[in-house]
């Protein structure tokens, strides 16, 4: 199989989150289980056919995140210099409207573009890497072409 790139950061969070799922969470959900067995028929119990289903979601999610911490390969950024790369903090301008945007490249498991965390395998990041600060990038997104101006590249 092959490596997770990954962020200190981001490992941290996925490794909190399944300490959370294991200590606090599949407990209560046991709990609810043998609460709701005392109700007597299962068959038709409610209580327990959610707890059930509730149980299997956060028994699969503790597999993958176990899984994919496994697999990570920890990338500390402030090791890092020069052209952008896994772990960059990026600042760019879109030529067009001239948005300010600063985007971190990081692993699949820890992006969320909304807290400004990019997907190293998205259009924008695969364009941005091996570039340099006043660059100018072209990237076909779902919403049509866009056009970037590196300004700033910090490796934090």
């Amino acid at each position: 199989m092959d490596k997770i790139p990954m962020t200190p950061a981001g490992f941290q969070a996925l490794g909190a989150e399944l300490k959370t799922l294991k200590s606090v969470e599949r407990p209560a959900i046991i709990a609810a289980i043998a609460e709701a067995r005392e109700l007597g028929d299962l068959s038709e119990n409610a209580e327990y056919h959610s707890a059930r289903e509730k149980q299997s979601f956060i028994e699969g999610r503790i597999k993958e995140l176990e899984g994919i911490l496994s697999l990570a390969d920890v990338i500390d950024p402030k090791k890092l210099s020069g052209a952008i790369k896994f772990g960059a903090r990026v600042t760019v301008v879109d030529e067009d409207t001239e948005d300010e945007k600063t985007w971190q490249i990081v692993g699949e498991h820890e992006a969320n573009i909304e807290a400004g965390l990019l997907n190293v395998k998205s259009p924008i990041a695969r364009a941005l890497i091996g570039k340099e600060e006043g660059d100018s990038v072209e990237v076909r997104t779902p919403g049509g072409e866009r056009s970037y101006e590196i300004l700033k590249i910090i490796y934090a």
